[in-house]
């Protein structure tokens, strides 16, 4: 393997490493892969292309256009996986461990992608809530949107996770429209640098959308305004040198930290040994220890257990770790690599000293481990190393250092209140896991615990290998927590998104607020226009579109004979003096199915044609009963457009049922597929 020399990508054009240049060197084997530059980039430039050319660019591009561009870079990146493997390997990472990072990333990127044109408009606005009525008559009333930051991300990246590291944070920040400007950490930057080259050659995003750093970031953070975020992953240190940039403090830059934290897991007091819940148990916080070589700032560093069941444990994983193979990542039966260089495995042994001043080593030596097919002294290898506390509660050092490896600790708890106490002790993780079967067990680890951790992973029998496991971060959901892990928050859907935009408050009349947001609301005007709505394309429908259908009379035959033609004979629509004795009901009162059947009646145009498809309703209310005689109308009114494929697109209608004095008696949206 030839050494690479790492490049920024700076203002459109990639820059070559100058000065002194330092090696960086094999996890595996001590070899030099790589060298970094001390070159001094332009940050001032790198800023003002971000914000003058990659900004506007991106925000001319629709959410869903962004969406699409990180679908075709997640499919980009799939089809050239195997080069950034044979990268990976250097890092240390065995294939598993380089699944998770790469395959990983780019899971991410297509969950993002399919989120964003799920929940997001194709449009530039994004509504953020229901409309707020302001007022009386309804003609001054509110709205929540978000509107992409005019500004710069810059992504400060850890060494553990290059590439999901990298990908995770560009997906939601580029979906909302804003420039980035990636830092990878320096210890695996060639291995992010590849996958880097990889975006900017696939040419799916516009000039300026994305640049990168290879080596420091200089100056960079005192050219930051109120319209840039950074996104931070790594030490608690180094975010609070980070945070305490003056720039970052006096503009009220946003700031997302994710740090690393003392995760727990619990064995749930019902999970004893010989249930499936204490077997996943065993599983889950051994793969916990060993994936990445514990180099996971998810990974389970405290063991919470009942202290009837801690020698079951202990011996368990114990029995696990010692069939756990240590040693160069490319060789098979390897099952876990190398920590990342010889800086972290001296950090790690140095902290696993620590922790034995409060707990005794149960397995893991040091000094004396075999490691297959490469040399322990050259590369940056260490046992996993498992640790038992007899007093917990005495411990200090045990809930306040962590050894970023593969390094955890038993602890026995009275009862699930002393464990949740203990696990809070960590003063805020990502993630703590509890392995039950009893949902008030659970219940009360929420009560008790949901404050001190991003994250609650809940595992047993049911969850079975469809969970995902303690220490796995999903696009779904938010990854980040309180206290020691950052306080920060990342990905959770359209919530990571949000990170990349500003909310702000719109009153206005409701024409205004519908011009704003490009889709009708209650009060607005319509427009009444042939041919049928129903006849016309998605290209031509606009929001506003209106229909008025009807009128169609109710009867009390139409009532009975709807009872019994689908067994709905609830006494509101068969019994007079049933219903009459109902606070809700004058007398006895048509089915609100029936009067949703009447309204579909009265709109539909049975036509074939670019109505493809009617596939549900939402918000659906019965506003006033409708009794035998009243006579209904309804309106029907394009209230939004979603581009949903190149052959179709979503129509959601807003729909008004209304009786013969003018009183609304049901609302709802319609949701149908119509053809381009």
């Amino acid at each position: 393997m030839s050494v690479m020399r790492l490049e920024s990508y700076a203002a459109g054009a990639w820059v070559a490493p100058s000065g002194d240049l330092k090696p960086l060197r094999s996890a595996v084997t001590g070899d030099v892969v790589a060298e970094l530059g001390s070159q001094k980039l332009d940050f001032a430039r790198m800023t003002d292309h971000a914000r003058q050319v990659g900004g506007p660019a991106l925000r001319a591009m629709t959410f869903h256009d962004r969406a699409f561009a990180i679908k075709a870079l997640a499919q980009y990146l799939n089809d050239r996986r195997d080069a950034l493997y044979e990268l990976s390997y250097e890092t240390g990472a065995t294939k598993p461990d380089s699944m998770i990072d790469i395959d990983g990333g780019i899971g991410t990127l297509f969950v993002y992608s399919s989120k964003a044109r799920r929940e997001l408009p194709d449009d530039h606005v994004y509504v953020d809530g229901a409309l707020e009525q302001l007022s009386r008559s309804g003609n001054f009333v509110g709205q929540h949107v978000a509107t992409p930051l005019q500004g710069v991300a810059v992504h400060i990246n850890a060494f553990n996770f290059p590439v999901w590291g990298m990908l995770e944070k560009l997906a939601p920040t580029l979906i909302a429209g804003v420039p980035a400007i990636v830092k990878p950490a320096s210890s695996t930057a060639w291995l992010a640098e590849a996958c880097f080259r990889m975006i900017v050659e696939s040419g799916l995003f516009p000039e300026g959308a994305v640049q990168f750093i290879a080596g420091s970031t200089g100056d960079l953070l005192d050219r930051l305004t109120g319209q840039d975020v950074v996104s931070f992953t790594g030490s608690a240190s180094t975010a609070s040198m980070l945070r305490a940039n003056p720039k970052i403090i006096g503009n009220s830059v946003r700031f997302v930290a994710e740090q690393d934290s003392l995760n727990a897991s619990v064995l749930g007091p019902d999970a004893a040994p010989g249930t499936p819940e204490f077997d996943a148990f065993i599983k889950e916080v051994h793969r916990e220890m060993t994936a990445k070589a514990g180099q996971k700032c998810t990974a389970v560093r405290r063991i919470f257990v009942p202290d009837a069941h801690r020698d079951a444990v202990t011996e368990a994983l114990v029995a696990r770790l010692e069939k756990t193979v240590v040693g160069n990542p490319r060789s098979e039966g390897v099952r876990m690599g190398a920590l990342a260089n010889l800086a972290q495995r001296d950090d790690v042994l140095e902290k696993a000293a620590v922790l034995g001043t409060e707990a005794r080593r149960v397995f893991g030596d040091p000094d004396a481990f075999s490691v297959t097919d490469a040399d322990a002294a050259a590369g940056a290898f260490v046992p996993p190393m498992l640790f038992s506390c007899d007093d917990p509660d005495g411990a200090q050092k045990l809930h306040s250092v962590e050894a970023f490896g593969p390094v955890s600790t038993i602890m026995p708890y009275r009862d699930l209140g002393h464990a949740l106490k203990l696990a809070n002790r960590g003063e805020g993780s990502l993630v703590a896991s509890v392995f039950t079967h009893d949902p008030a067990v659970a219940r009360q680890a929420v009560l008790e615990a949901g404050a001190f951790h991003g994250r609650l992973y809940f595992a047993n029998r049911d969850t079975g290998k469809e969970a995902t496991g303690h220490g796995s971060p999903l696009p779904h959901m938010v990854h980040g927590g309180p206290g020691r892990a950052g306080g920060g928050e990342e990905l959770g859907g359209v919530r990571g998104v949000m990170h990349y935009m500003q909310r702000t408050a719109i009153q206005a009349s409701p024409d205004l607020i519908a011009g704003i947001t490009n889709r009708y609301v209650a009060g607005a005007s319509t427009e009444e226009i042939e041919p049928h709505p129903f006849r016309l394309t998605f290209g031509e429908l606009e929001p506003g579109r209106t229909l008025w259908a009807g009128p169609r009379e109710v009867t009390l035959a139409d009532i009975e004979h709807f009872a019994e033609f689908t067994g709905d004979t609830f006494y509101a629509h068969m019994d007079e003096e049933a219903a009459a004795a109902n606070p809700f009901f004058p007398g006895r009162v048509a089915h609100g199915y029936l009067i949703l059947s009447f309204a579909a009646g009265m709109f539909v145009e049975p036509a074939p044609g670019p109505v493809l498809a009617n596939y549900g309703l939402d918000n659906l209310r019965f506003m006033k009963p409708v009794s035998p005689g009243d006579t209904l109308k309804v309106r029907l009114t394009v209230k939004q457009k979603t581009r949903r494929k190149d052959e179709y697109g979503e129509v959601r209608w807003d729909v008004g049922v209304y009786n013969q004095d003018g009183e609304q008696v049901a609302a709802y949206e319609l949701l149908t597929m119509n053809a381009m």
